[in-house]
Parts: structure tokens; sequence; C-alpha cells
């Protein structure tokens, strides 16, 4: 199995002293540069996350379009959009023009969503829950039907007049084959993954689970992905799925890795109470490269999962960050079994 490194940018934006991205545009603009610096050096994916309400990312459509536009190998994906905001049609038509724009390099990670500062945020965009249900129902109710349409089902009747009476129904345009096969669920607990893997969806396990045994944070992921591919097995699905898990990677081999993230060290997992449920977040793996290398190999999950999603400091800007990226794929990445792609086995 072929170790994948991607970066995951959170885009956030601020004002403030030390920030290399000071604005809505900056984040923008720099999120394409870097994608553009991340293929340079063989990375093989540049993914974004998506916010609303907060001075971070929000519209990935037309950014992973920029980012299509200026590359012609990395992948480009999200991690993730909240499906509560989502009108599923209308995104299966943006995720399709911006596959085929790219050539299929689209890797679109989705979920329930996130806590988030905005109260009821989904609510304020027109989606309610209808009486009885919960959000994560409506994200799955809207996943079902964005995926129907990406996959050229027939999703609205025809009117007769424009059909010449004919009775038909029609399917979103445009369509991109295999997209469907590169869709991605952003899943917080064991029982997400299983779920997940019934959809036929790629599993983005989450950066924290919300859900705690006593385990390391590792180790509960890796329990995770190990439910969700008996779970892939037993739907009967043809193809292999693809894993992800991300994690904060600080190598430091200059001073100005030293001046930013020299107090940091490879430390614990972090529990704490969230949205009322006891969760489990994973550590930062920070200090000296062959250092950060031994304990990033010893993790359970980034060893089950075929992709490493690095998460950069976006506000310290593009060159800090292809830094950072470089150091990783030099130093670090070989460690976990990655290997640059022209040395790859077709």
């Amino acid at each position: 199995m072929d170790k994948r490194i991607g970066f995951l940018s959170f885009g956030h934006w601020q004002p403030i002293p030390g920030s290399q991205v000071r604005t809505g545009r900056d984040a923008l603009v720099q999120s394409v540069e870097l994608a553009v610096a991340a293929e340079e050096l063989g990375v093989d994916g540049a993914y974004v996350r998506v916010h609303h309400f907060a001075r971070q990312l929000a519209s990935p459509f037309p950014l992973l379009a920029a980012m299509a536009a200026r590359t012609s190998r990395i992948e480009i994906g999200t991690a993730v959009v909240d499906m509560r905001y989502e009108n599923p049609l209308y995104m299966a038509e943006e995720a399709a023009a911006t596959d085929l724009l790219s050539d299929g390099r689209l890797q679109l990670g989705i979920s329930r969503g996130s806590p988030e500062t905005a109260l009821r945020g989904s609510e304020s965009f027109g989606y309610v829950p209808p009486g009885g249900s919960s959000d994560a129902d409506l994200a799955r109710k809207k996943t079902e039907l964005f995926l129907a349409a990406i996959e050229g089902q027939n999703v609205v009747d025809a009117d007769p007049q424009m059909t010449g009476g004919a009775t038909v129904r029609l399917a979103i345009q445009p369509q991109s084959p295999g997209l469907r096969d590169r869709i991605w669920w952003g899943s917080g607990t064991r029982a997400t993954a299983e779920w997940t893997a019934r959809q036929g969806m790629n599993l983005m396990s989450s950066t924290l689970l919300v859900e705690d045994t006593g385990v390391p944070f590792d180790e509960l992921q890796a329990e995770q992905i190990a439910r969700y591919r008996s779970a892939w097995a037993e739907a009967g699905w043809q193809h292999r799925p693809r894993i992800s898990v991300s994690r904060s990677v600080l190598p430091i081999v200059s001073d100005t890795d030293r001046r930013y993230f020299g107090g940091e060290r490879s430390g614990q997992d972090q529990v704490g109470i969230l949205d009322g449920v006891r969760a489990r977040f994973g550590k930062t793996y920070a200090g000296e490269p062959d250092v950060v290398a031994e304990e990033l190999a010893k993790d359970a999950a980034v060893r089950e999962a075929d992709t490493l999603l690095i998460t950069v400091p976006n506000m310290l800007g593009v060159d800090f960050n292809a830094h950072l990226l470089e150091t990783i794929v030099q130093h670090v990445a070989p460690a976990v079994g990655w290997v640059p792609p022209e040395q790859r086995i077709s």
C-alpha cells in the first residue's frame, strides 16, 4: 500500500502581528500558491478545511478550481465540507465541474459538521432539520441525494411541455465519471466509521474522536479503521477504499523553526468535554526530525491509514509552510512508508 502525504490548511486569516495571512484574499491566494509549491515538492494532496462565519476558508469549489488550474498532478480536496449548509444538487454540479477541470483529481471530504461559533448557523442558510430529526439526520439525508446525483441517477421530473408530453426524469449535469469513488466522510466515532463503509465512502478519521475508551488516541483511531474495513468487506464493495488521518507534525531544523516551535515537544493526547461528550484529541509531533520520524512511525493509526494529512500553520505564510513540507517529505515521511511519486511502482 503506497502511503500518501498531503497538507491540510484551515485557511485562517487575521490582521495581527506576525500573521502573513491578513485578509480573505491572502488566505485564498496563498492556498493556491501552497498547492503549487507542494506539488513541486512531491506532496500528494492539497486539502482545505471549510468553516462558516469565521475568518477561515468557506467556499471550497472556486478555490479548488483555482488550485486545479495551477497544478497538474496533486490531489485537491476538502477535509471537510459541512453538509448541513449545502444544497446537495447544486453541490453535485459544482463538484462535478471542479473534478472535470482538475482531470479527476478531486478528493471531496464531507461530514455532518463540527462545533462552530455560529448558533444554528446552517439554519441561517435556510436548512432546518424536520421535526423529530437531528442535524446528523439532515446531513445524512442531503448526502444520500448528493451521492445519487453524482452517480448520474435521475433526480428531478422533466417538464412535459419541454419533452413533447413524455414523462421522464433528469440527472444533474455535468457528470464526472469516477467522482463517486472519491467521496470521503469525516468520522468522529467508531459507529459512524462503520456507517461510512456501508455507504461506500472513503474514511477521513477526524482530528478528534467524540468518544473516549481510555486507550491512546492513535489506538482508538486504529480500532475505528479496523471496524471500517470490516464493515466495508461485509458490504461487498468491489474497490479498495482509502483512509486518512491527520496529524500536526513540526520537525525543527532551523532557527526560524526553533523560534516558532522550539517550546513545542511531542506531547500526550488531550481529553476534554465537547458538546457534552467526552472527546479525545491527538497529540502534536514536534522536535528533531529523526525523533519525530521515529515517534510518528509508531503511531498505530498512521500505520493503518494510506493517507496522512499534515495540518499546516497557514498563517505563517507560503514560504514557511513549503519549508515545513519539504522537511517532512525529506526527513519524516519515509519513516512511515512514503516514497516520492516518481519512485513508485505503477
